[in-house]
Parts: C-alpha cells; structure tokens; sequence
C-alpha cells in the first residue's frame, strides 16, 4: 500500500482541501497522511474565515509523520503564504520524497484568495525546482509565465515556461477554456493532449484537489506518466459528472462515482444473469422475434449506450427456448439501450426493457393482463428520422412517451416496409420484464 502524504489545507464543507484528498486516495486503495497548512470556515457559497496554522505546529506535524512512516509521495495544496513554502521546501529537500506534486492552490472556486502575493514569489522560487510536477489550472499558469493564455497553443508556451523555471514536468488544466477540456503535459522534450467531454455543472468543488490527488496516486504506481496523467483525468472526469448538488452554491466533485460505477455494473450484470436464467427455464422460443431478442438494464445514471448492460450478439431461439450468446456486458447492445435510455428520460426509474415477437394473440394477452399499452405507427415516421441510423425507434418511443405522461408496460408497431413488427416489455428491473414476458406464454 502506497502512503501518500497531502500537505493542504482544511474544508469545512468536506469538498476540497486535505477533506478532498483523503477521500480520494483511500477510494483508491492507498494510505493517506496529511499535515494541515491551515483551517478554513467554508461551504458551497464561499470561505468566511482562513486561520493559519502556526509553522513550528506545521512543523511538528510533518516530523511526527516522516519519522515515523516511509512516505511515497507528497501532493501540495494550499500553503497560504511564503513562510509555509519556504518551510515545505526546506522540509522536502532534507526528507527524499520519490515523487512530489504541487497543485499551487491560489484562489478558492468562489474567488478567495487562498495564497498570498509573496506566497506566489515563493512558490515560483522555493517549490517549483523541487517539482516531479506541478498542476496548474490556466489562471495559475498565467500567474507563473506572465503569459495570456487564450488557445491550447498558448498553454503550451506557458507549460514550457513553467518547465523552465524549474518543475521537472508540468500539467495545465484546460478547464477555464471553451470547448472540450484539453489539458496540456509538458516534459521537457514533447506537448501531449489529454481531452474529455465538457460537463455542464457548476459543481466543481474541489476539482483541482481531486484531479492533482489522483495524480499523485497514479504517479506512484506507474512509470508512465502520460498513463497516470490519463487515468486521473479519466477519475476527474467521472468525478465532475456525477458531482454532488449539496448546499446552495457550487457542490463537490464526487470521488467515488467511478468506485459506484464499478459496483452498480456488477449489480447490473448480475441481475441479467438471474433473469436470464429464469427465462431460459421456460419454453420461450416462441416469443423470439425473427431478428432475435435482448434484454437490457441501464446504471441508475445512464447517460449513453455504454451505461446499458445487455447480451452482445443478441438472444436467440434454439428450439423452443432461448439462448443467450455470451454473457450481459456494458454496451451490449446499442438497440435496446437506446430505447431504455429513452424511456429513461422520461422516468429513471424505468431502466430495463426487452423486445419479443409481435402477433395479434401477443397483444390480446397483454390486454388480458391489464397492462398499459401503447402503439406507434412506423409509417408516421419523418423522413429526417428514417434517414438517421438507429433513431427510428428512439422516435416512436418517445413519441408514445409525450402524448400518454407515463411508462406503458408494452409499446409496439405492426412493421413497415423492411421492419419487422415488434413487441417491447418495460419495467423496473429485469426480473420484472421477463416475469412480463413470462405472463404471455
């Protein structure tokens, strides 16, 4: 287990700070230490009080730690002023960290100051030589280069400044841009680019801390640095996407969403695999359409295709029952995810379907069942849609959805030309379409 010590400052609100990295490293799997720089009265709407911790009691916490526990690495944060930086870097050149990280936290995300202007001077002076890398967001790098950074162009300048200056390699966080977020590394010979998607939140709280904390770990496992750079960007990313709205201002980052991820797909794949069985158990061949079936299940936080589990290759009929293929996985099916997704949009709580053979007697079973149901004619269908791949039944789904104000148990269409006519089951879980399924035999 690698220890990774943290040298930052406290959040009250838990988001950023030591609060931050502590959460993030543990999540990982690692040990995390800390020494607190300073304590601050904070929420989601701003910091209200800073109060420094005094040096000789900085001090004494980083000397119990290292004499104490063979430390990994260290990741700065916030150090407040140019005393608590000249004594951080006289405490790393005496102690040999293998690896080193400063996130020169200067600003809070409601615009206080968290570093103080001589601290700036110091930072640049005292710490930046000592880097393994540092990471800073755009303001920052505009800070420590002197220059405008306005394109990705303009980041790399500034990252071969920073270089310069000192850090043995560097990071540029592209956030503060338009467009993807780009963020820049720099080590001392090559530019490489690492992009994701822009996520609409203001809840961000904490990204920074997160962002150069996963580094940290990832940098201790791994010689690579540009692996270690994409899996903390990959963490950050997840991290912001399934942020947490808490308070009334901008809510943290949440660092166990990638951990959720993981766990929610294996409940996912599980639950497949139960209903599965038990639709196996019964003669169902009849059921299976000519283009075969699938059943899928969506995370609770499905965003795309890739957030639905279901069965690759499809299911098919073998005699009188059904077979599935290979086992559930993420993205199985890119069919059934869309209509799921769809009706997700509608109600969440609706994330599993599957599709089955349309008859008329199908139907008159369904009726019988009192089920909700509902039809959409594929010939209605605009010439728009039909000329986009795959949105045909994203139209006909949604367009039932928006005229009945709720989740019907059956929604099918009788075929156009080249279509064949299909049944689709919804419900909750899995085990609950295929005991739908179960009903019509």
């Amino acid at each position: 287990m690698k220890k990774i010590l943290t040298v930052a400052g406290s959040d009250s609100s838990g988001g950023a700070g030591v609060q931050a990295d502590l959460k993030t490293i543990a999540l990982m799997g690692e040990y995390g230490l800390s020494v607190i720089t300073a304590v601050t009265a904070q929420n989601t709407q701003g910091v209200f009080g800073i109060h420094p911790v005094p040096l000789d009691f900085i001090s004494s916490q980083w000397d119990a730690v290292v004499s104490d526990i063979k430390v990994d690495a260290v990741k700065t944060g916030m150090l407040w002023d140019e005393n608590v930086i000249r004594l951080i870097a006289k405490k790393l050149r005496s102690y040999k960290v293998p690896f080193v990280v400063f996130d020169p936290v200067m600003v809070s995300k409601s615009g206080a100051p968290l570093l103080t202007k001589k601290g700036r001077s110091a930072f640049i002076n005292d710490l930046l030589p000592l880097a393994s890398i540092v990471t800073p967001n755009i303001p920052e790098a505009k800070i420590f280069s002197g220059l405008e950074i306005k394109t990705i162009q303009d980041m790399e300048k500034a990252a071969k400044k920073i270089h310069q200056m000192g850090a043995r390699t560097v990071v540029i966080k592209g956030g503060h841009l338009r467009g993807r977020a780009v963020d820049i590394f720099f080590d001392g010979k090559e530019f490489f680019h690492f992009s994701s998607p822009r996520i609409n939140t203001i809840h961000t709280h904490g990204t920074g801390c997160t962002f150069a904390t996963a580094l940290t770990v990832e940098a201790t496992r791994s010689q690579d640095m540009r692996e270690a750079i994409q899996k903390a960007k990959n963490f950050i990313t997840a991290s912001i996407a399934h942020s947490i709205p808490l308070g009334k201002g901008m809510g943290p980052v949440n660092p166990y969403a990638p951990f959720a991820r993981e766990g929610e797909m294996y409940r996912a794949i599980q639950a497949l695999q139960r209903a599965i069985k038990k639709l196996q158990s019964y003669p169902v061949g009849p059921l299976i359409p000519e283009v075969q079936s699938n059943l899928g299940l969506a995370l609770p936080s499905a965003k795309s295709a890739k957030d639905v589990v279901a069965f690759p290759g499809r299911i098919i009929r073998f005699r009188d029952s059904a077979l599935a293929i290979a086992p559930p996985e993420p993205g199985g099916s890119r069919h059934i995810a869309h209509i799921i997704l769809t009706v997700m949009s509608f109600n969440p709580d609706y994330r599993s379907a599957m599709n089955i053979r349309y008859t008329k007697e199908i139907i008159q079973k369904c009726k019988k069942q009192n089920w909700k149901i509902k039809r959409f004619d594929r010939r209605e269908e605009p010439d728009k849609i039909k000329a986009k791949e795959g949105s045909s039944l994203e139209w006909g789904v949604s367009s039932i959805l928006k005229q009945c104000g709720f989740i019907p148990d059956v929604i099918y269409d009788c075929g156009d030309v080249g279509k064949e006519p299909m049944v689709r089951i919804f419900g909750k879980t899995p085990e609950e379409v295929v005991d739908k399924v179960l009903c019509l035999l």
